[in-house]
């Protein structure tokens, strides 16, 4: 995984990252966007144009937002979303779920 959307992005889902990115594997949750592990070419592009400052490379994740790692790769699986690898988030449109830990934490947020 290349990049990774943490947790400022909850919420805000400005979209800008998806309109710039090159390779179109940043989809939409519910309440936050999630970048898919297998498609990211690793170019940096979303990381200008989110002004949430919600993305950052895996490698230089803040401590603070590390389980946003297996967040972002989990969101895809079967148990989760179900997705996959489906080769762009233009063909596949906003997803009505986000990952359990999202949904947990929002719950958290408006509390």
């Amino acid at each position: 995984m290349a990049h990774v959307i943490t947790s400022a992005c909850i919420d805000c889902k400005d979209g800008a990252c998806t309109q710039c990115c090159p390779v179109d594997c940043i989809y939409e949750g519910s309440r936050t966007f999630y970048i898919h592990p297998d498609e990211c070419i690793d170019c940096g592009v979303c990381l200008s144009f989110c002004p949430a400052e919600a993305i950052h490379e895996d490698v230089r994740l803040p401590a603070s937002q590390a389980m946003f790692l297996a967040i972002n790769r989990e969101f895809f699986s079967p148990e989760v979303s179900g997705l996959g690898s489906p080769g762009g988030a233009a063909d596949v449109g906003p997803v009505s779920c986000d990952h359990p830990a999202v949904a947990k934490l929002m719950s958290a947020y408006r509390s």
